[in-house]
């Protein structure tokens, strides 16, 4: 839980058979629904705090107890999102993998398929939230260590640790702009071939760590 919304929940109070931070969190994610749908259709600049509110059909009242305000919801919503999306590609990951192909390669097909098939999803990650300069560095940072965490499982042993958390940022941050112009096109291209080069293009970098 957030801490607006414990913050919100600690009296403690019960209406209609359910808690004050039942009724809260149920808020919060009817925000988070209605921001998902409103960001993954439009232009960031085009959503207005009212209209989430409205989607979600709650007061700004509620709204303001959750969020600070707008570029605050989108922050959180993005961090849902991108945990969401690494979940799942952790999940497609072999456990013992015994080449970085064999690794990458379900890893890079998944991200792709998962997008492929959830386009709001996809334009908040890579399209809306990225807009924020700081949310776009720290979450570079922290794809590159889910990338870090995922290369351990073949045995990667990094004799210079700045030279390779520096490898690992950039290769995250050209695996974005990829994904990104393919968003940006409609995702029209089968993923197929997209996940063939993006597994090519982070084996032949990761190759020399």
């Amino acid at each position: 839980m957030d801490e607006r919304t414990a913050l919100v929940t600690r009296r403690g109070e019960t209406y209609g058979g359910r808690s004050r931070e039942e009724r809260a969190s149920d808020r919060r994610e009817r925000i988070l629904d209605s921001a998902l749908h409103l960001f993954g259709t439009r232009h960031y600049d085009d959503v207005t705090v009212a209209e989430v509110c409205a989607g979600a059909k709650v007061s700004k009242r509620y709204f303001y107890e959750h969020f600070a305000d707008r570029a605050d919801l989108v922050r959180a919503l993005h961090r849902q999102q991108n945990k969401w999306l690494l979940t799942g590609v952790a999940a497609a990951t072999p456990e013992s993998p015994t080449s970085l192909d064999e690794m990458l390669q379900p890893a890079v097909r998944r991200l792709l398929d998962m997008l492929r098939a959830n386009p709001e999803r996809a334009k908040v990650i890579y399209i809306n939230a990225p807009r924020m300069e700081t949310r776009r560095r720290g979450v570079l940072r922290e794809d590159a260590q889910f990338l870090a965490h995922l290369l351990r499982r073949v045995g990667t042993h990094p004799t210079n640790e700045l030279r390779y958390e520096r490898m690992l940022l950039a290769l995250v941050a050209g695996l974005s702009e990829v994904i990104i112009d393919w968003l940006s096109q409609g995702m029209v291209e089968d993923p197929g071939p997209l996940a063939d080069h993006l597994t090519d293009y982070c084996t032949a970098v990761l190759q020399q760590l």
